[in-house]
Order: C-alpha cells, then sequence, then structure tokens
C-alpha cells in the first residue's frame, strides 16, 4: 500500500503542476481568444495563486478534523471538473473564475499529500516519500511548458480537457490505492479555525521555523522570477530558447528530489539543510556573472538540484512540529510560500528594474538565504 500512495501522490502532484505551469505558454493565445490585453491575461495566472492561498488556510485546519482520504477524493473531484470546465470558459472573466476554483481545489489536496507521508511511511523513508512526490512536480516543472505550447498549436482548449480527464482518473483510483487516515486527535476545537494556528504558533520553534521557511521561499522566487527577463536582456534568448534553459532548472529539482534523501541519510537532515541553502547562496549570485548559456546550464542543475533536495527536508521538518495539525502545517506552509513568491517578485521587479542588473536581484536572495538558514539553525527543528 505505501508504493502504491507514493505512486497516486507522485501522479497528482504532476497533474496540479503541469494544470499550474502550462498556463504561461497559453496566455497569447488566450489573449487573442479573449480580446484581452496582456497586463489583463495576468489575471488568469493570478487567480489560480489567489485561490490557493486564500483557501488553504481554511482548507488545512478542516482536513485536520476529518478523513484525509475522504478530503482528498472531494478535493481531487472538484479539481478535474474545475479544470474542465476552464475549457469551456466562454470569455476572460469565466475563465478567471474557473481558474480561481481550480486553486481553490489544489490548495485542499496538496496538504493532503505532504500530511499523509509522515503518516503512511517510518521514519527514515519520509523523506524519501517528499522526495517522490516533490518529484511530480519537478517533472512538471520541466513538461509543463513543453506540453502547454504543444496542445496549444492543435487548440487552447484541448490541455485543459486531458489534464481535467487525468484528474478524474486519479480520483477514481484514490479509494484503491490510499488506505483510510482518519484524524489523530477527536480534541480539536471543531468550531474555530484560528486556534490550530493559534495553538502550533505559540512555540517559539515553531514560529522561528515558518519563518525561516517565508524567507527562504522570498529569495528562491525573487531569483527564479526574472530569470527569464535575465535571460532574455542579457542573452537575448526568445521564449522558446529561454524554455530550452529551464528545461535544466526542472533537471536539477528533478535529481534532487528523487536522490536528495541519500545525502541527508550521510549528513544529517540539520547539517544538509543549512549547508545547502548556505552553498545555493553563493551560486545564486556567481550565476548572475556567467556569460555563457552552457555555464548556467550547468549551474542550473546545481542550483536546482540542491532546492529540490531542500525542500523535502524543510516540509518534513515543519511536520514534524505536531502530529495532530498537519494539514494546517501544510497549508500555512503552502499560503507562506505564495506570499513568499508574490513579495519576491515584487522586490525583485523594484531592484531589477532600478540596477538593471541580474545581480541586484541575486543579492536579495543571498540576503534572504543566510537570515534563513540563521533561523532554521535556531529553531532547531531539522534536528528533531
Amino acid at each position: 500500500m505505501q508504493k502504491s500512495s507514493l505512486t497516486l501522490f507522485f501522479l497528482i502532484m504532476f497533474a496540479i503542476g503541469t494544470d499550474t505551469f502550462l498556463i504561461s505558454p497559453l496566455l497569447p493565445v488566450l489573449r487573442n481568444e479573449f480580446h484581452i490585453s496582456t497586463a489583463s491575461s495576468g489575471w488568469m495566472v493570478s487567480a489560480y495563486a489567489l485561490g490557493y492561498a486564500l483557501f488553504a488556510l481554511v482548507a488545512g485546519p478542516v482536513s485536520d478534523r476529518l478523513n484525509r482520504k475522504h478530503v482528498m477524493i472531494c478535493g481531487m473531484a472538484a479539481f478535474s471538473v474545475s479544470t474542465a470546465l476552464c475549457a469551456a470558459a466562454a470569455g476572460f472573466w469565466s475563465m478567471v473564475l474557473f481558474r480561481f476554483l481550480a486553486g481553490v481545489s489544489a490548495a485542499v489536496v496538496s496538504p493532503q499529500i505532504w500530511a499523509s507521508i509522515p503518516v503512511l511511511l517510518p521514519r527514515d523513508k519520509i523523506l524519501q516519500g517528499m522526495g517522490i512526490a516533490t518529484a511530480g512536480l519537478s517533472i512538471a516543472q520541466m513538461l509543463g511548458l513543453p506540453i502547454g505550447s504543444f496542445f496549444a498549436a492543435h487548440s487552447w482548449n484541448l490541455p485543459f480537457i486531458v489534464i481535467g480527464l487525468f484528474s478524474l482518473l486519479l480520483t477514481m483510483l484514490i479509494p484503491f490505492l490510499m488506505p483510510s487516515i482518519p484524524p489523530r486527535s477527536s480534541s480539536v476545537d471543531r468550531l474555530s479555525l484560528l486556534k490550530p494556528y493559534a495553538l502550533l504558533l505559540s512555540s517559539r520553534i515553531a514560529v522561528s521555523a515558518f519563518a525561516a521557511y517565508f524567507i527562504f521561499q522570498i529569495g528562491n522566487f525573487a531569483a527564479f522570477s526574472f530569470l527569464g527577463s535575465w535571460l532574455s536582456g542579457a542573452f537575448g534568448l526568445n521564449v522558446a530558447q529561454i524554455g530550452q534553459v529551464m528545461l535544466f532548472l526542472g533537471l536539477g529539482n528533478l535529481l534532487g528530489s528523487l536522490f536528495g534523501s541519500r545525502l541527508t541519510q550521510r549528513f544529517g537532515r540539520s547539517g544538509t539543510l543549512i549547508l545547502g541553502i548556505i552553498i545555493n547562496s553563493v551560486l545564486f549570485p556567481l550565476l548572475s556573472l556567467t556569460g555563457s548559456i552552457t555555464g548556467i546550464k550547468a549551474e542550473l542543475v546545481i542550483i536546482f538540484g540542491i532546492t529540490g533536495m531542500l525542500f523535502p527536508i524543510m516540509m518534513s521538518s515543519l511536520q514534524s512540529l505536531s502530529d495532530t495539525a498537519r494539514g494546517t502545517i501544510s497549508a500555512l506552509a503552502n499560503t507562506l510560500m505564495y506570499f513568499g513568491t508574490t513579495i519576491g517578485a515584487a522586490a525583485a521587479g523594484g531592484i531589477y528594474q532600478a540596477s538593471g542588473i541580474f545581480l541586484g536581484v541575486t543579492l536579495l536572495t543571498l540576503l534572504c538565504f543566510v537570515l534563513s538558514a540563521f533561523l532554521f539553525r535556531k529553531s532547531g527543528v531539522a534536528a528533531a
């Protein structure tokens, strides 16, 4: 049952990740289809992120009081329907609504995966399980852009239909591949959504750990958000060429997700986490000074290989904060990631516009990573 559940989690994260990443290459087509401006088209991306970030805070505590298997079935059914409805969008605002609902549905499903892995696997296999689920996202990151571009060449509706049907198939498999996971405690106040967060954040360890994770995501997405702009401005790459470079980013993420647990077992969770963050804090500024595309590709494999190794450590460390509020932990972590993405992109945009160089953005990443490493070490959560 463990192997079948992990396979299911991998495929679900792949479906959700692909749905997230494939919208980017479809924007020019959808802009023409709905007769909207470039600025307005961004709402089709933001609506998904907004739905996810807002509803995750509700879905987390609620899911801790229910059987995770049942929550997963309901969430995936809603995700398959809302994604398929995107194919039937008659106009811009209906597309924005359906993308928002897809984000809400994804916010119900994703926390269940991160919360279920520590329950289903023995302690020494948790990191490996987290890595397998993360690999689903990594492959989606690699293939989302080319998959979206391929289907868009035929019809902009087709990718949403394919992902919707694939998600429906996964929904039908959940009853057979995932065991029942009832709530760990029946003493939680069922009338309060804020109490689980108050109890969780009453610990200084938890506050430091979540602050470290949030600051890390600010730095990570600051650099990631303007990587394409730098490649275009400094090297004159077009969208297709930038996509080819990004494949190496996804490759590194995939390798780190799948094989990082072996390195962690050798050097320890805390040591690997702190060392990995510090190494990447140096590699990002070095990346901005690299003058060849070949060198950039190699560095992206290394940087995001380390990132792919770090994410499962962070998630498993945060999950260790509580046995009864794992959904709340996952939801808070995901919400902080989305808010970190927003703040990081905004800050990087100001720096990039003012300085005109990518080095300024990567120095922000360096500062965030150093502070994140300090807070993670101070919390001691990875050593638990």
